[in-house]
């Protein structure tokens, strides 16, 4: 099975790595600082280890980025030498926070952290997805009431065919995947995101996808 790095630990990045663990991939997790860079933390998934994120993103076959939107492009600019010819799959809304803490406007209007990303790492294939959904949807699409969609944006279509075989691990049907072309069009996914705040605070966390319905 493939190795699989995710910068971030936090609930995106761990949920997704113990959905990929259980799918048989060998996971890295990869914190800012962490206690140990080699060993499983307790009660955790065998499969799944800890290393720091440029080690992370050296020693895995393709990297999912889960931090945080609006400082991922500094943060992953750094990794360029360890990104190189890998694939990029980017998880992450960069946006600005609303005085209570939801998402209140994008960090780049008028383009896109996948498009960002891209510019900044020109030996990386970026592929976005997964963005449109509250996390835990990310991992259990089947748990909703009506068939969810999950949206595909990157130039590489190698890239993008790993990312497919990825989403299928996660639960995620072929009908439902939406593959909607170059990297570009990531700048319409991310700013769907805006929607979530609404919704949330109206009807709490509960599960939700920004869907397309035919």
């Amino acid at each position: 099975m493939t190795s699989i790095g995710i910068l971030g630990a936090g609930r995106v990045g761990t949920n997704l790595a113990d959905k990929l663990a259980a799918a048989g991939h060998h996971v890295v997790l990869g914190r800012r600082s962490p206690t140990d860079d080699t060993a499983a933390a307790p009660g955790a998934t065998p499969r799944i280890t800890f290393a720091d994120q440029r080690t992370t993103a050296r020693t895995t076959d393709i990297v999912i980025n889960a931090t945080p939107g609006d400082s991922s492009l500094d943060r992953l600019a750094g990794l360029r030498t360890e990104l190189a010819g890998k694939v990029l799959v980017d998880v992450s809304n960069a946006t600005r926070d609303a005085d209570d803490g939801l998402p209140g406007d994008l960090c780049y209007p008028g383009s896109s952290l996948a498009e960002k990303l891209q510019a900044a790492l020109p030996d990386t294939q970026v592929v976005k997805t997964l963005n449109t959904m509250l996390f835990t949807v990310m991992t259990a699409p089947g748990t909703l009431a009506v068939p969810p969609t999950v949206y595909l944006s990157g130039d590489d279509e190698h890239a993008k065919t790993t990312v497919t075989g990825l989403l299928t691990d996660l639960g995620w049907q072929p009908g439902w995947i939406e593959d909607l072309g170059g990297v570009t069009t990531a700048r319409a996914t991310e700013a769907m995101i805006l929607v979530a705040p609404h919704l949330l605070r109206r009807h709490g966390f509960r599960p939700f996808a920004v869907s397309l319905a035919r």
